[in-house]
């Protein structure tokens, strides 16, 4: 489930510039209709691995991920979650000089330390993708590509691939330091709303290997996840390197968390001569619930316009409640952070868990354990009406027809998004798996479908594959689609007609290029269909863009780390209306070449059902 020569490095680093804005527009005529490496087969299985069409799963690290053992707790600076904490010139590099790991003093044996020649904190179990998964990318090249990137992206599935690809134990690359590569990947996992992962990503690399860099991330890791004590290993270090106006804040709280009450005080205000008084006021309020303060703290928001990290994470960590309106200054990923909090009521979270589901952050299984987490805290006399009542039904109702009318009312529930519709289908994946196939639900058929692709049951999506029909009415043809895409095998017959039926049918005019996107990506049609119904599309699947020969040169050294961020990078809108399908195409077929064609699948099914 992957070393180029001297040659094909320059070009890479060459092509930085350019490969990482959005390549919806391409510069260059066509040469063919068809583009390098169509007609190829997936990249076959290592003997230990899995068949090609392997089994995808949304049971994400996140309920498996493991504390990496010895060593620190790091974390770090406080900037709005927008910008970048390597304090960057305008090229977007950290000057030379400051790339210096910074020495702090270590109790570790020598034989406990820890290289950071591969860092990385997946097992094979979880999805990790080897050491050379980035293959010889360049390094500055990829950390290029990774800091510019606008997450969260449009696709949950290429979400959790480039988690994987992020966190997986991968070789340094030879041109940035292991601390630095460390720090790259962590920030983009922060942006993705995976502060969790981020946070402990960090704490694998050794303190006294940090760079400024690190120490930035660590603290943006810490914030997001609310975890101010994971602070304290690092104050030290980073008061060296940094003229951040946490790390004196930063100080004080550690101080006032060993027990230190008088000198956290007067840490605290010196620290508020060169910051707002709000983060002054915050930074008190944690320090007032280690049972330290000198008086009672009132947070007034009225004071801030923008929510920066230092106030999400130290409002959080002391379960303050922040308002809605500042909450709106904040991309999507930090409602993705703030669903994990364990000191904000579960009920206050429901919202911000099912933002994380969509986004990749949860797994279906994870956004049901919410649910019934807020079912136990929720008084039975209050229960009525509340959408744990309808998940309860959805699963355990008299019969399929109950069950599929709870799904249905979760589904349509009133004031729903077109994301908070598909993290509701997340949520009834399991359940919906749990049907029998019957034209009884005809109508419901694409959500039922969709539901189960959402959590990459596509075994149990392909048993209603003999209810679908491209040439039929809504309903039926959308559901063909999906599982002529989602399914592995050809649980469904299609050939050039049927895809043009299915194009023919109302509600089809956004679906229908997806739907050949997906079908040509996957190899699931001819050449010479392939070209023809590109043409009448006038769907460029041919042409070629600095983005598309980044992408091939990656699939032709195998290397899956690269192709997940590269495919990453065609995916940056968070509306997958906005995403042209020729991209989808070149990611779909680009995934399935390197040997991941079960995420391949689920990401075309994807591209389908939210658009």
């Amino acid at each position: 489930m992957r070393p180029p020569s001297k040659p094909r490095l320059l070009a890479l680093l060459g092509g930085i510039a350019l490969v990482s804005a959005i390549p919806a527009i391409g510069q260059d005529a066509p040469k063919s209709i068809l583009p390098p490496g169509f007609g190829e087969p997936d990249a076959p299985p290592k003997a230990d691995d899995e068949p090609p069409q392997s089994r995808p799963t949304d049971l994400l690290p996140d309920v498996k991920l493991r504390p990496p053992g010895t060593g620190s707790s790091p974390s770090q600076s406080a900037s709005n979650g927008a910008t970048d904490p390597a304090k960057p010139g305008e090229d977007g590099e950290a000057k030379e000089g400051e790339l210096q790991p910074v020495a702090v003093l270590q109790d570790l044996p020598a034989s406990a330390r820890r290289s950071t020649t591969q860092v990385g904190i997946l097992s094979a179990d979880d999805g990790d993708l080897g050491g050379e998964s980035f293959g010889a990318a360049p390094g500055k090249y990829l950390s290029h590509l990774m800091r510019n990137m606008q997450a969260p992206i449009a696709s949950r599935w290429s979400s959790i691939l480039l988690r994987r690809a992020l966190l997986s134990k991968s070789n340094t690359p030879d041109d940035i330091s292991g601390a630095d590569w460390v720090a790259e990947r962590a920030w983009l996992l922060v942006r993705m709303g995976e502060a969790d992962a981020a946070r402990m990503l960090v704490q694998s690399v050794d303190s006294d290997q940090y760079t400024p860099k690190l120490y930035e991330v660590a603290m943006q890791a810490s914030l997001a996840s609310a975890d101010p004590a994971g602070l304290c290993p690092l104050v030290e270090g980073a008061r060296k390197t940094s003229g951040e106006a946490a790390w004196p804040y930063a100080r004080a709280i550690c101080s006032a968390l060993s027990g230190e009450s008088a000198q956290a005080g007067a840490q605290i205000d010196a620290a508020r001569k060169r910051g707002a008084a709000i983060d002054g006021l915050l930074a008190e309020k944690v320090d007032g619930a280690g049972g330290n303060s000198r008086r009672s703290v009132v947070i007034e928001w009225e004071d801030a316009d923008q929510l920066t990290a230092w106030r999400y994470g130290m409002a959080t960590a002391t379960g303050l409640e922040i308002p809605d309106q500042l909450m709106t200054t904040v991309g999507s990923h930090v409602r993705a952070w703030r669903a994990r909090a364990p000191l904000l009521p579960v009920e206050k979270r429901v919202a911000d868990a099912e933002v994380a589901a969509a986004l990749g952050v949860f797994s279906s299984a994870a956004l049901v354990d919410h649910y019934g987490a807020w079912a136990d805290a929720t008084e039975p006399s209050e229960a009525s009406g509340k959408a744990f009542t309808l998940l309860r039904s959805a699963y355990a109702g008299a019969d399929d027809a109950a069950r599929v009318a709870a799904m249905r009312g979760l589904w349509s529930a009133n004031g729903l998004d077109s994301r908070a519709t598909y993290a509701r289908q997340i949520l009834t994946a399991r359940a919906a798996a749990r049907i029998t196939p019957s034209d009884a639900f005809e109508e419901d058929l694409p959500d039922l479908i969709a539901s189960m692709f959402a959590a990459g049951l596509d075994v149990q999506a392909a048993r209603w594959a003999k209810l679908t029909d491209a040439g039929g009415d809504e309903a039926a043809s959308q559901a063909w689609g999906l599982i002529a895409v989602g399914a592995p095998g050809k649980a469904v017959d299609w050939n050039a007609g049927d895809i043009r039926s299915y194009q023919s049918v109302e509600g089809a005019a956004l679906r229908g290029p997806m739907l050949f996107a997906g079908m040509a990506g996957l190899g699931r049609m001819s050449v010479d269909d392939v070209s023809s119904m590109a043409e009448s599309l006038e769907i460029p699947v041919g042409r070629q863009t600095p983005w598309t020969r980044a992408l091939e040169r990656a699939v032709a050294r195998r290397e899956q780390g690269t192709v997940a961020l590269l495919c990453a990078v065609g995916l940056q809108n968070p509306d997958w209306k906005t995403i042209p399908p020729v991209q989808l195409y070149h990611i779909v077929s680009a995934l399935r070449r390197v040997g991941l064609a079960g995420e391949a699948r689920m990401i075309a099914a994807e591209a389908l059902s939210r658009t």
